[in-house]
This record gives structure tokens, C-alpha cells and sequence, in this order.
């Protein structure tokens, strides 16, 4: 059980940490939008409400990636938990190496296609490779 409460343990991924744009503060925008003002061409100035409609879809946008970041963080963290609570049920499903595997399952892994269930035997399913959970004390 302890390699499970191992696995659960966080780390920041590169890709979870905020960037430098979503870290902007609103006077932080009214800097850029002044900067932008006073470096533009006094004989065709820009419209600052074009400069405002960018920066608002860049927020967006970067706005929509962090939540996509988080959501596929949030999968993992629930695919993982419903894996341990297989530790000690018999399961059948397709290993990694495609064939029919079925046992009990000694233990859960993260790994970068998922959390994979580690069968008796030295065998591996991954998570969404499982077809049939037999009731506890069942036999495969």
C-alpha cells in the first residue's frame, strides 16, 4: 500500500506552471497598452481598442490552456485513484503486450500512457485496457 501513497505524491510538471502572460497583473496591461500608445506613428495611430480585443483573446486563450493543463491533471489523479482501489480484486483485461490477462492485481504505477494495474504473475494492464472486475475474493 505504500507504493500506491508514493505514486499519489505531486510533482509540477513543466507544462502545469503558470506562464509569464497568465502571471500579468491589469496595470501590468495598462503599462503595455501606454508602451504601445507612445511608440506608435503620430500620422496613422493604432485604435487602442484593437490592442485591448488582442491582449483580451491572448488572456483568453492562455485562460483555456491552463484549464485544459488542470482538467488532464485532474483524469490522471482519478484514473489513478480508482486503480488502487483494484489492489487485491481479480481483473482481466489486455496487456501491455497484447495478450488476455487475467489475476489479481499486487499493486498500482503511473505511467505516461496511465495508471497500469501490476498483475500477479509479473504481467501489466493498463487502466483502460481492463474489461472485467470480478467481485473481491472471486476467482479469475
Amino acid at each position: 500500500m505504500a507504493a500506491v501513497n508514493a505514486l499519489g505524491a505531486q510533482s509540477q510538471s513543466p507544462s502545469a506552471r503558470p506562464s509569464a502572460f497568465s502571471a500579468l497583473a491589469s496595470e501590468d496591461f495598462v503599462k503595455i497598452i501606454f508602451t504601445e500608445l507612445g511608440n506608435q506613428d503620430p500620422l496613422q495611430p493604432s485604435d487602442s481598442k484593437d490592442l485591448l480585443a488582442q491582449l483580451s483573446s491572448l488572456r483568453t486563450i492562455q485562460s483555456d490552456m491552463d484549464m485544459s493543463t488542470r482538467l488532464q491533471s485532474l483524469v490522471a489523479q482519478n484514473e489513478l485513484a480508482s486503480a488502487s482501489g483494484l489492489i487485491g480484486r481479480s481483473v482481466s483485461g489486455i496487456s501491455d503486450d497484447n495478450q488476455r490477462v487475467s489475476g489479481s492485481v499486487e499493486s498500482v504505477s503511473r505511467t505516461a500512457q496511465g495508471a497500469t494495474l501490476n498483475i500477479a504473475g509479473g504481467k501489466r494492464i493498463q487502466m483502460k485496457n481492463v474489461d472485467q472486475v470480478l467481485a473481491q475474493g472471486a476467482a479469475a
